[in-house]
């Protein structure tokens, strides 16, 4: 069983997938600092000083300030400004996966296109029949 664990790990795929998690979590932070520190602020002063991630329904009907103080007092709360920040996260990963693999297919479309310009060979049987019929064609004629 250790044996096969070994092969299982040693796989190209199993790595492959390890490398792409780990990059997926560094991307993550990223994204999350670009939405939070560089994209939400000037959206937040386009709105009139909105934070979304202030944003929440006090289910216990007593008022807080701010999510965060809710929070600390241990109140239920439905946090629907996070939701359209996560939203927000959301959207920017899937657009930049998106002209990711958009420019990975338009590299990965040139050797196909350069294949597909160059006719390919004839089989070896047809160019053999050519041959025995232009030496027909020149004993006749």
């Amino acid at each position: 069983m250790l044996q096969e664990f070994k092969a299982f790990i040693a796989r190209g795929n199993v790595i492959d997938l390890a490398v792409g998690i780990i990059m997926g979590v560094a991307f993550t932070t990223i994204v999350s600092s670009l939405v939070n520190d560089i994209i939400m602020p000037p959206i937040g002063v386009l709105l009139g000083g909105v934070d979304f991630s202030n944003y929440y329904i006090n289910l216990s009907g007593t008022h807080y300030d701010s999510l965060a103080a809710a929070k600390e007092a241990g109140a239920a709360t439905i946090n629907y400004g996070v939701f359209i920040n996560a939203i927000i996260n959301f959207l920017i990963i899937a657009f930049a996966v998106f002209l990711l693999v958009k420019q990975v297919n338009r590299f990965m479309k040139k050797p196909e296109a350069a294949a597909a310009a160059a006719p390919a060979a004839p089989p070896r049987s047809e160019v053999l029949l050519e041959e025995i019929r232009d030496t027909l064609r020149s004993q006749r004629g």
